[in-house]
């Protein structure tokens, strides 16, 4: 039994770096979801190209506000879209979003006030913040 399971194992590691080899080999890897992405036409990433910043918001929220504040003492150039109008809701529907903030910088999303992750994206377009 034990011979068995070893040349099982064995079979399976060679199997499972020669198929990675093959599959990498033929450009078989975006049958598997490693090509492009397609965006929801509402997707506020279809806005944002490389370095445009799009946040999701609402009046009622304390932390968009907050950020909100944060942005304009940074000087941070960016559109706002409130989750209560219809564009808004759209937007945070493509981006499966279920609360707010949501920051969109370029390609990347931030879900909530992350400060971290709001100076990672924002410091390499050049504002300095947090």
């Amino acid at each position: 039994m034990r011979v068995i399971t070893v040349l099982w194992i064995a079979g399976a590691l060679a199997v499972g770096v020669g198929g990675y080899k093959a599959l990498k080999a033929s450009g078989a890897a975006a049958w598997f979801g490693a090509g492009p992405v397609q965006l929801h036409p509402d997707d506020p990433r279809q806005l944002t190209g490389d370095s445009k910043i799009v946040m999701l918001a609402a009046e009622w929220c304390g932390y968009c506000r907050k950020q909100r504040k944060d942005f304009e003492q940074a000087n941070v150039r960016y559109r706002v879209l409130d989750v209560d109008t219809p564009e808004g809701a759209r937007a945070a529907s493509a981006l499966r979003s279920n609360g707010v903030p949501v920051t969109v910088i370029g390609q990347d999303v931030i879900h909530g006030y992350n400060t971290d992750a709001l100076k990672d994206k924002l410091t390499p377009l050049g504002y300095t913040i947090y």
